[in-house]
Parts: C-alpha cells; sequence; structure tokens
C-alpha cells in the first residue's frame, strides 16, 4: 500500500498544486473585489447600487458550477473564449467576491456611522476615514464569516474537474478509476483535511489578533 501510495503520490501533487492556485487567486482577487462592490451597494448613488445587487442576486441565487460551465462553455457562442484555467478563475472570483461583498457590507453597517462624522471632524478625507477607522473595525467583525467562505473555497475548488482541469479531485480520480483502488481518493481527502486544519489554524490566529487588539 505504502509502495503504491508513493507512485500515484507525484500526481496528486501536481493536482493538489493547481487547487493550491485556484484557492489562493480566488482568495486574492474576491475579496479585494468584495470590498469594493460592498462599498457600492451602501453608496447612495441608486443606479449604481440597483445595479450590484442584481448581481449579488445573480452570482447568489445560481449554482457555482452551472457559472464555471457557462463561462467557459456558453460564452464562446457569443465569441468570448477563456482558457480552462482563466474560465475557473473568473467564476470563482465573481462568485466569492458577491458573497464577500454581503458579508463586508453587513460588517460596514455595524460600525457606528457617528465615527464618520468625527473623523471628518477631525480633518479626515472619505476614503481616509474607510481605510484607516472603518476597515480595520469592519475587518474585525466580519473575519470569522469570511473564515466560512474561505474554507468553502477550497472545498468548491474541486468543481473546475467538471471543465478538466487537472486539479487534486480528477488526479486521484484518474488514479482510481485507472487501478480500481479507493485508495486514491482517501490520500484526496487526507489532503483536503490537511488544507481545511492550516487555513483554519490561520483563521484563528488572526481572529486571536484582533481580539487582542479591540
Amino acid at each position: 500500500m505504502i509502495q503504491y501510495s508513493l507512485s500515484i503520490l507525484p500526481a496528486l501533487l501536481s493536482g493538489a498544486k493547481m487547487t493550491l492556485a485556484i484557492f489562493s487567486l480566488t482568495v486574492l482577487g474576491s475579496i479585494p473585489l468584495g470590498l469594493f462592490l460592498s462599498l457600492g451597494l451602501l453608496a447612495k448613488f441608486k443606479p449604481l447600487n440597483y445595479l450590484l445587487n442584481i448581481y449579488v442576486w445573480l452570482m447568489r441565487g445560481t449554482p457555482l458550477l452551472l457559472q464555471l460551465i457557462f463561462i467557459f462553455y456558453g460564452l464562446p457562442v457569443v465569441g468570448i473564449v477563456f482558457n480552462r484555467f482563466d474560465a475557473a478563475l473568473l467564476a470563482f472570483i465573481l462568485n466569492y467576491a458577491a458573497y464577500f461583498a454581503e458579508i463586508f457590507r453587513g460588517g460596514f453597517q455595524a460600525v457606528d456611522g457617528n465615527q464618520i462624522e468625527a473623523a471628518h471632524v477631525l480633518g479626515l478625507t472619505y476614503p481616509q476615514t474607510i481605510r484607516k477607522i472603518i476597515v480595520p473595525q469592519t475587518v474585525k467583525i466580519v473575519l470569522p464569516s469570511v473564515g466560512n467562505e474561505v474554507i468553502n473555497l477550497i472545498k468548491d475548488s474541486s468543481l473546475v474537474y467538471v471543465i478538466g482541469i487537472g486539479d487534486l479531485l480528477r488526479a486521484g480520480n484518474v488514479a482510481s478509476a485507472s487501478d480500481v483502488n479507493l485508495l486514491p481518493l482517501v490520500l484526496v481527502a487526507i489532503v483536503y483535511l490537511l488544507l481545511t486544519a492550516i487555513c483554519t489554524g490561520v483563521l484563528r490566529q488572526l481572529e486571536r489578533y484582533y481580539r487582542y487588539y479591540r
């Protein structure tokens, strides 16, 4: 069993590398985008607010798998073509940004609005107020919810299998089907559990950090 595990390990590690690429780039793209969108959702400019609410409704109201299939297989019909990796990344960033936007909106609304007036009295501009006063407090409020979405992202990354990307799950499925052995899938589950455990540990450290400085 050990020898067989070692023989399929390179394929699993290659798949895990792709999974980590999808995960990390989605986090780097969707969290800042979600933060930016949340400010638009709170804006008093009604047309922008209306359009962003429709966007969030569409992204949250339809399955990520459907969005992934639509971007990769549907958009080429109208002449918009993405390679597999870019299509997956676009679908994941757009989907998760919508969830993060709602999370950040709730966080912003939980911060006392009088602080904006106080910052204005102190001479801070609106962007400075958002960056130096509101955002740090919001991050502390939303961190548990953001953490839950980040952990979900680790598991959702397996959906890229449907458009033929060689991620961790695909590598395990190929090995399991060709060798008629369940061990590759067990190893895949162990890798996902390890990734989730690492991510959970990092998030708990961040939560402790923000509790310490409250």
